[in-house]
């Protein structure tokens, strides 16, 4: 019976023994005889590799777009004409009232003028969705955006109405064909409710505003 053959060794030649063992700089090569190492940091090199990957990535973008193909968005700069409802929750308006004082102070600088803006109040986030799609249906309005405050407490009951909340809202959008802005908090405490309505979180009823603002223009001058 054959006995099992051993692993051949590797052999090192004297081209692999330098690829193993790269030679070093002789101190001639310095001033001051010593040995420069690399200096390299994790900063610089991260910040080198981000670099290139924004390279590439304006490339691959750039690639795709030519003159055949057309681009549509929205302008935040075409407010005039446009027309908004705004449904607002009643419950939790210490924090509902300052998101709609965002929103309306939004509006103005964008030049929609205040006949041309509709605020309906609603007793909770959850009546909101049927209200914003029988706006949305009237054809009164260009965008309806969604204002409410929904904040977690003891029970399930957050869970049910925050969800209930936005699947209202996005529903409102699809049957009624207009742009229905969901502009819901679902917050942990009050505090996180008032720091994202005019706190150190910004507005959320300006931003809400602002899409209303893009998606009304998007509707209005591009996809009738």
């Amino acid at each position: 019976m054959k006995s099992l053959a051993s692993p051949p060794c590797l052999r090192l030649t004297p081209t692999t023994r330098r690829h193993l063992h790269p030679r070093q700089p002789s101190s001639a090569c310095y001033p001051h005889g010593r040995i420069k190492s690399n200096s390299l940091s994790f900063s610089s090199s991260a910040s080198g590799f981000a670099s290139t990957l924004a390279v590439v990535e304006k490339e691959l973008r750039s690639s795709f777009v030519t003159d055949a193909v057309r681009h549509v968005t929205g302008s935040l700069m075409r407010g005039e004409g446009l027309r908004f409802a705004i449904v607002v929750a009643r419950f939790n308006e210490v924090v509902t009232k300052l998101l709609l004082e965002g929103a309306i102070e939004t509006f103005k600088k964008y030049s929609v003028r205040e006949e041309d803006i509709q605020v309906v109040w609603v007793p909770g986030s959850f009546e909101i969705g049927v209200v914003a799609q029988r706006l949305g249906k009237s054809g009164n309005f260009n965008a309806v955006l969604c204002i409410g405050a929904v904040i977690r407490g003891d029970t399930t009951h957050y869970d049910a109405v925050a969800n209930s909340a936005a699947s209202g809202v996005l529903s409102a959008g699809i049957n009624s064909g207009v742009p229905c802005i969901f502009g819901v908090l679902t917050c942990e405490d009050m505090d996180q409710a008032l720091n994202r309505s005019g706190g150190k979180a910004g507005n959320k009823g300006a931003e809400t505003a602002l899409t209303a603002l893009e998606m009304a223009s998007l509707f209005e001058h591009h996809l009738k």
